[in-house]
């Protein structure tokens, strides 16, 4: 469940007051601003947050000399990107943590120069992905058990520099020597994981599963039974695809010599 009183959920009952105020539907102001009135119910209830563009169009359409841009300003001092949501809390309270990733190497294995490279340089991006990490060293609560399967191309594609592909895959390789830790590597080929990347948090006994599921717009949390089940078959399909976690290792292992050194 979304906060009430997150910055999001504030801002979105501001647009709600000046939409009111204007004397407009949801639907006459999505018409005049050519967005989705679904769009603008999930802002206006902060379960999505706004974007500069769509501020701007509705100052203009509702006349508000600016007032709903110049207040997504509290956006400047988030740790964490606003389509992230409430992830990075989850990931806390997890017990176990598996993760699909298509492209990179999940947020709390990278080293900070591959998340740099990533991020455009941002420094305050990079620290608090750093600080994510955390969760996999801490002693109270014991950390969570990560499952983590990679496409291949994850191996190959190249992040920054050749030495910054170098370090990644060798910190990698380090981190699965932790009992917490599996890493399995899903060779070339057409499977099922195609469609994305995912995570699925397990949040301890009598507690239900929750997803995270990227996309291009934003990331969203699943929490529907029947998308949880979706995401939990499709992490069953994907890791009977990967190679055993030993096979994994040593094709990190070889393509950190053959392709990165």
């Amino acid at each position: 469940m979304h906060d009430p009183y997150s910055p999001q959920a504030i801002w979105g009952r501001e647009l709600r007051h000046y939409r009111r105020a204007a004397g407009l539907t949801q639907a006459q102001l999505a018409a005049l601003i050519n967005y989705s009135e679904s769009l603008i119910s999930n802002i206006e209830t902060g379960q999505v947050p706004a974007v500069p563009e769509f501020a701007a169009a509705c100052d203009e359409a509702l006349n508000t000399g600016g007032a709903l841009l110049r207040q997504l300003d509290w956006r400047k001092a988030e740790r964490f990107p606003a389509w992230f949501g409430e992830w990075p809390v989850i990931e806390t309270k997890a017990t176990v943590l598996r993760t699909f990733e298509l492209a990179v190497v999940p947020g709390l294995l990278q080293t900070p120069a591959y998340a740099g490279a990533l991020l455009d340089g941002d420094e305050s991006a990079v620290e608090a992905r750093m600080e994510r990490q955390q969760i996999l060293f801490r002693e109270d609560p014991p950390p969570p058990k990560l499952r983590c399967v990679l496409d291949e191309a994850v191996l190959l594609r190249p992040v920054g520099s050749p030495e910054i592909m170098h370090e990644q895959l060798e910190h990698l390789l380090k981190m699965a020597e932790s009992p917490r830790i599996t890493l399995q590597v899903v060779p070339f080929g057409v499977h099922p994981g195609l469609q994305g990347s995912f995570w699925l948090a397990s949040l301890g006994p009598g507690n239900s599963e929750v997803g995270y599921v990227e996309t291009a717009v934003r990331g969203q949390i699943a929490r529907n039974p029947e998308d949880l089940e979706i995401l939990a078959d499709l992490w069953d399909s994907i890791q009977a695809h990967a190679l055993p976690q030993n096979a994994s290792l040593d094709l990190i292992r070889r393509t950190v010599n053959e392709r990165w050194t």
